[in-house]
Parts: structure tokens; sequence; C-alpha cells
């Protein structure tokens, strides 16, 4: 392995905590757990399934996650 190679690793690793934080936080926006993330791992539906929630709109006013950041009377 060449140094690029270990570069890319590093890169790769340091690119999946904040992926999760974000697809995570798009979950709660649209009121549903964190946990559904995991539907993402069924061959074919699943990320077609999380791409479906991933274009909702978020839910207007606070949930039991908080405030829509959208929102701007909370």
């Amino acid at each position: 392995m060449g140094i690029g190679s270990i570069v890319l690793v590093i890169f790769v690793f340091g690119l999946i905590v904040p992926n999760l934080a974000v697809t995570i936080r798009r979950l709660h926006d649209i009121n549903k757990s964190g946990w559904w993330i995991l539907v993402g791992l069924i061959p074919y539906i699943g990320p077609l399934v999380l791409f479906v929630f991933f274009c909702l709109d978020s839910q207007s006013g606070t949930n039991k996650y908080g405030p829509n950041p959208k929102c701007i009377d909370n």
C-alpha cells in the first residue's frame, strides 16, 4: 500500500461519523428514530426508503427530538 491508499482510508473513516450524525439528524427532523438508519442495510429497498425519508419535509414545530431548525416560531 502506498501513502495515497493510507490517506484515502483515513479520509473515508473520518467521514463515517459526520455522515451518521447528519443522517440521524435528518431522521429526527421528520420525527423518526435514528435506528431507521439500519433499514439502509436491506438490499435495494432500504436505500430507497431512506431516500424517500430524506426528501420529506421536516415536521413543523417541535417534536420529541427538539425544535425544527427551519421554523422561526418554535
